[in-house]
C-alpha cells in the first residue's frame, strides 16, 4: 500500500514537471525559434537521462539502432508541432489536444500490430474527436491553422510510441529515452549551427531548466510505473490540463472559456474509456498509451 502512494507522489510530481517545462516553452518562445529550443530541451534533457541509465544499468548497446533513428526523425516532428503550439497557443488547449495521441494510437494500432477494436472503443474515438472539435472550434473566429499544430503534433507523437512499443520487445526504456535524446539533438544540432542565437545568463539558465525538467519528470514516470500498476496511475496523467489552466493563469494570464473546458471534459473521458476497456481485456498496448508525454 506504501509503495503505491510513492508511486502516485512520483506519478504526479512527473506531470508537474512535464507541465512545468511546456511553461518553460512557451517563456522561451519569443527569444528563440523552435528549433533551438527542441535542440536544447534534448541536449539538456540527455543529463538527466544518463543518470536514470547509471542507476537502472540499463545498457546502451542496441541491436534496433535504425529503429531508434526512426523513431527519433517522428520524434522531431511531433515536438517541433507541439513546442511552435506552446509559443502561439494557450498551454491548456495544447495539453487537451494532445491527449489525442492515445485516440490516433488505437486507430494506427489496428493496422500496425493487429489488435481488434471493438464498437465500445470505437464510439469513445468517436466522441474524443469530438472533443477535440469542441477545442478547435472550426468555422469560427477563434480558430486558427496554428490551432492544428497540437493535433500534428498527436499524430507524430502516436507513430513514434507504436515505434518505441515495438523496441521495448528489445531494449529498456532507459535506453530507448537515450537514443531518442540523443538522436532528437543530433538532427537539430545543424539548424542550430547555421543560425546560432546567443543566449543570454538568463535565457541559459531557463533553457537548462527546461532540459532538466523533461528529464527529470521521465526518471519520475519511470519509477512510479515500477512501484505500482497501469492502472492506479493512469488516471493521475490527466491532472496534466489542471495543471496547464493553473500555470496559464500564473504565468501567461490564459483565461480558459466553456469550450476548451468542456471539450477536454470530453476528450478525457473518451481516452480514460479507452484505456479501461483494454485494461479489462487484458490488453497490453494501454501500457503505450499511459503517457502522452512519452517523447
Amino acid at each position: 500500500m506504501r509503495s503505491n502512494y510513492i508511486a502516485i507522489s512520483l506519478k504526479v510530481l512527473s506531470v508537474i514537471f512535464f507541465v512545468l517545462m511546456d511553461v518553460l516553452i512557451k517563456k522561451l518562445s519569443s527569444d528563440f525559434d523552435t528549433f533551438h529550443i527542441v535542440f536544447f530541451r534534448c541536449f539538456f534533457g540527455l543529463f538527466p537521462v544518463l543518470i536514470m541509465v547509471v542507476i537502472t544499468k540499463a545498457p546502451l548497446k542496441t541491436s534496433k539502432i535504425n529503429l531508434h533513428l526512426l523513431r527519433a526523425v517522428i520524434a522531431c516532428l511531433a515536438m517541433f508541432s507541439f513546442f511552435k503550439a506552446f509559443g502561439v497557443l494557450p498551454l491548456a488547449d495544447v495539453s487537451s489536444i494532445s491527449f489525442a495521441s492515445i485516440m490516433i494510437i488505437t486507430i494506427l494500432a489496428i493496422f500496425i500490430l493487429d489488435e481488434k477494436v471493438g464498437v465500445r472503443r470505437w464510439i469513445a474515438i468517436f466522441f474524443g474527436f469530438i472533443g477535440v472539435l469542441i477545442v478547435f472550434r472550426p468555422g469560427t473566429s477563434l480558430f486558427s491553422y496554428f490551432s492544428l499544430l497540437p493535433l500534428l503534433g498527436a499524430v507524430a507523437l502516436s507513430f513514434a510510441v507504436i515505434i518505441m512499443k515495438k523496441l521495448l520487445s528489445y531494449d529498456t526504456p532507459p535506453t530507448c529515452s537515450f537514443y531518442l535524446h540523443f538522436f532528437v539533438a543530433l538532427i537539430y544540432f545543424p539548424f542550430v549551427i547555421f543560425n546560432w542565437q546567443q543566449p543570454s545568463l538568463n535565457l541559459w539558465l531557463i533553457l537548462i531548466g527546461m532540459g532538466f525538467c523533461g528529464g527529470i519528470a521521465q526518471i519520475l514516470l519511470t519509477n512510479a510505473y515500477r512501484l505500482s500498476t497501469v492502472n492506479l496511475l493512469q488516471p493521475f496523467d490527466y491532472t496534466a490540463i489542471i495543471w496547464a489552466i493553473t500555470f496559464g493563469l500564473i504565468f501567461f494570464n490564459d483565461y480558459p472559456d466553456r469550450y476548451v473546458i468542456i471539450g477536454s471534459i470530453v476528450i478525457v473521458i473518451s481516452t480514460y474509456y479507452i484505456i479501461y476497456r483494454e485494461a479489462k481485456l487484458g490488453k497490453k498496448i494501454n501500457k503505450i498509451k499511459i503517457n502522452r508525454r512519452q517523447i
